[in-house]
């Protein structure tokens, strides 16, 4: 898109007014845009046309897709729970290329390295673009301006958003599911492939045209608890491997061991602690890194030694949160993305332990989301800017190699905490301006790296909080300085003048362009 109309949002971003054929409504500021209408429906089924019986079962997931009508542009949709481990989406995909379909949108929740057969799909036109997170190889060949259309990438919650407000039409979902019945019921707890949710394929089955649940673990009507309902099924295929299990969890997510990124742990505790956030009753969000685990094991110390505990925690969950789930320190885990295998047994076994969805914690065109509720949350970056603005899909080089995931949506968290360290590879973390701009920095509090603690202007109050303490408080613009007289001033990206996808804010409006990447 290198000859379409561009007009400058609210954050100084030039972003296109028309992507893919449809108009776009760029970045207006945060809570500006107010949506209009209501929520998209799709078509009304009726019992006369499905098995009375409940079995939805045919031979074959080319046959599910036959009868659901697969055609050409359609909008095909995929979620990832089974992260690296899934083997349904590029199956869909071959079978398309085999039917000799083409321009398809895919429409992924994620996608991951096992994912990189998409490319062949992407040269010979069987897939006209992705709407979705672009990791590794597939965020590489976007950036070298190889995809047809423009890729667009939203948020958990955004995604969501705009499958509910019909921005994305979705022709034929799939649903990879660990456990389903013949009715269509399915869930993430047991099968071989269990992976503990499937939260992000909610808006999916409510909303698509069409519906095919895939399962590797077929058993007696009913399938319970059913986080997927039958009623919005009209396919149910049974297939040998739905996922690879290692792939998707692991027996042990690790805590980090270097030294410096133990230190940022630290650091991010103890100034939660001094500021006053850790109460009896609080709520707090880490994702399962590497810091933010070590986080999570700091505020158990802290919570054991003040006889206090945790009301809920916001969850991608892990064994080091179900472990203090189990001591007692949180009453409750609200979970969007289950990371290993306690995590899954946890959620079979405590009731305490919810499956959610970006419905429920993450959609801004709602009436409230759990989000804004999180006192605190500890979120990751590749760069942030002396205005506290965000990047987490872009590097400094341009390229794109990241998803958004719920990214967006936390920085609505009462307090939101970006551990980074200064520099990585030699290249500073703190920029004049972040190449690619994803969440803006009125709604970011605190950049904690291992040489200084930068607090928002904007935060006064946890600034009053912090007057007497020995952590090294610093300027975000000292930091910088300091990055930049160990490691030099980096050169900005060589791109070119053709966006190859876009970046959408958490209600729909367009935050910023990506270049091509000049090679």
């Amino acid at each position: 898109m290198d000859n379409g109309k561009f007009v400058k949002n609210t954050a100084g971003r030039l972003v296109p007014v028309e992507i893919n054929g449809k108009p776009a409504q760029p970045f207006m500021g945060v809570g500006k845009y107010r949506p209009k209408g209501r929520k998209y429906g799709p078509p009304v089924a009726t019992c006369a046309d499905y098995p009375a019986d409940g079995n939805k079962l045919v031979p074959s997931l080319k046959e599910a897709l036959v009868r659901a009508g697969l055609q050409d542009g359609m909008t095909i949709s995929t979620h990832h729970h089974f992260r690296d481990g899934d083997l349904i989406a590029n199956q869909i995909f071959d079978i398309a290329a085999e039917m000799g379909v083409k321009d398809l949108i895919w429409f992924p929740s994620a996608s991951f390295p096992c994912h990189a057969p998409m490319i062949k799909h992407l040269e010979k036109g069987v897939i006209h673009h992705i709407e979705g997170s672009m990791n590794g190889q597939l965020g590489r060949f976007c950036s070298e301006g190889k995809m047809k259309g423009v890729g667009i990438l939203r948020s958990h919650g955004g995604r969501y958003q705009a499958v509910q407000d019909g921005e994305v039409h979705i022709d034929i979902a799939v649903i990879a599911a660990p456990t389903a019945d013949p009715f269509g019921n399915a869930n993430g707890l047991y099968g071989d492939a269990a992976c503990g949710l499937l939260g992000f394929a909610l808006a999916d089955s409510q909303y698509a045209d069409k519906v095919i649940v895939v399962t590797d673990n077929i058993i007696p009507f009913p399938c319970v608890p059913w986080q997927i309902q039958g009623n919005y099924v009209d396919y149910t295929v049974k297939v040998d491997k739905v996922g690879i299990p290692e792939k998707i969890v692991s027996g042990t997510t690790m805590v980090t061991k270097s030294p410096d990124r133990l230190l940022l742990s630290q650091m991010t505790a103890q100034f939660c602690q001094e500021a006053g956030i850790i109460q009896d009753g609080f709520s707090f969000q880490a994702g399962a890194g590497g810091t933010a685990l070590s986080i999570g094991i700091y505020f158990s110390e802290i919570l054991k030694q003040k006889g206090k505990k945790c009301r809920f925690a916001r969850a991608g969950s892990n064994k080091y949160l179900v472990n203090m789930f189990e001591e007692g320190l949180v009453d409750y885990i609200l979970d969007g993305q289950t990371f290993d295998l306690e995590g899954i047994r946890s959620m079979r076994e405590n009731m305490g332990h919810v499956d959610t969805s970006p419905f429920t914690s993450y959609n801004y065109h709602g009436k409230g989301n759990f989000a804004s509720m999180v006192d605190v949350v500890i979120l990751g970056a590749t760069e942030v800017d002396i205005s506290f603005n965000g990047n987490v899909v872009t590097h400094s080089d341009g390229y794109l190699l990241h998803g958004i995931g719920g990214w967006q949506n936390c920085l609505f968290s009462k307090c939101v905490i970006l551990p980074v360290p200064l520099f990585r590879n030699r290249i500073p973390i703190i920029k004049d301006q972040v190449t690619t701009l994803c969440g803006p920095g009125e709604l970011i509090d605190v950049i904690v790296t291992e040489r200084g603690i930068a607090i928002n202007p904007r935060r006064g109050d946890l600034k009053d909080r912090l007057k007497h303490t020995s952590l090294p408080l610093k300027s975000i613009e000292e930091l910088k300085n300091e990055a930049e007289k160990i490691c030099g001033k980096p050169a900005l990206p060589k791109t070119g003048k053709k966006v190859v996808a876009v970046v959408k804010w958490v209600d729909g409006t367009v935050i910023d362009s990506i270049k091509q990447v000049a090679r």
